[in-house]
């Protein structure tokens, strides 16, 4: 689940109504990725990173690959 994504939301003093607005979804929705009840789509998630200035890892709690290896290696 995105186990940041509330963090994130307080860190930067965001309600899930302004989420909701900013990616043009319900509030329900966000309500419900903060809980875990539901993730994001796919679709979502470069707009979920964009908005807290993070990358889709970040959201998630992952630092990247555990063998330290990235996609062009």
């Amino acid at each position: 689940n995105m186990v940041r994504l509330k963090e994130l939301m307080e860190e930067r003093g965001l309600m899930g109504y302004q989420v909701a607005e900013a990616l043009n979804v319900t509030p329900a929705a966000v309500s419900k990725w903060v809980s875990g009840k539901i993730t994001p789509r796919p679709s979502k998630l470069p707009e979920l990173a964009d908005l807290f200035g993070c990358t889709i890892d970040e959201l998630y709690g992952r630092t990247g690959p555990p063998d330290g290896r990235n996609c062009s290696s």
